[in-house]
């Protein structure tokens, strides 16, 4: 059954991928019967629990969709109970979300829409920063892992390090070609 599924995946787009295995797996499982109920028109998230369900993990149905006005999922629930909601900024960045589990991240922007702090309910936290011209100069994770990088006035990278002890140098010719590359591994590339 794997290799038939296998080729119909190179041949078939998805709605005929799902018709084709309705049509082999109906008789076999129940419930795969009850699948043309809800359209042939899956997400991949659906997509996934319809194939997980073929080889052998609990499919579950989803029984709620609700989605905002720029159609941004703004709430779901499953028939176990389980939802999830999420609100988003006026620019339609994710600003917090949250489930049944007890999980839930916050998320924060800088005016140019840059993600620049995330924090979530398991206390893991990211923070990042940008320069003028959008260039991520900075990153920090709440485990102690922090990454910097650097640019010259055209926005090429110059150089990169990292709490590791890992660093990178880069040269560039008038063109933007990078010319010259070392790092703290040894690696040397010389074009100059």
């Amino acid at each position: 059954m794997k290799k038939i599924i296998k080729k119909i995946l190179k041949e078939d787009r998805q709605e005929q991928f799902l018709n084709k295995i309705i049509l082999l797996m109906k008789d076999d499982f129940p419930l795969f019967k009850n699948l043309k109920d809800y359209g042939f028109n899956l997400s991949d998230q659906e997509l996934v629990y319809v194939l997980s369900g073929i080889f052998g993990e609990p499919i579950i149905e989803e029984r709620q969709r609700i989605y905002n006005q720029n159609g941004d999922l703004i709430y779901y629930e499953f028939h176990n109970g389980k939802w999830g909601k999420s609100e988003y900024d006026e620019n339609g960045k994710i600003i917090y979300k949250e489930d049944s589990t007890g999980y839930w991240g916050k998320y924060e922007y800088d005016n140019n829409g840059n993600k620049i702090y995330y924090e979530s309910s398991d206390g893991f936290w990211i923070k990042q920063g940008y320069d003028q011209n959008g260039n991520q100069i900075y990153y920090e994770r709440s485990d102690g892992f922090w990454e910097k990088w650097g640019y010259d006035d055209n926005g090429n990278k110059i150089y990169r390090e990292n709490s590791n002890g890992y660093w990178a140098k880069f040269e560039y010719n008038q063109n933007g070609n990078n010319i010259y590359y070392e790092d703290s591994d040894g690696v040397i590339i010389d074009k100059r």
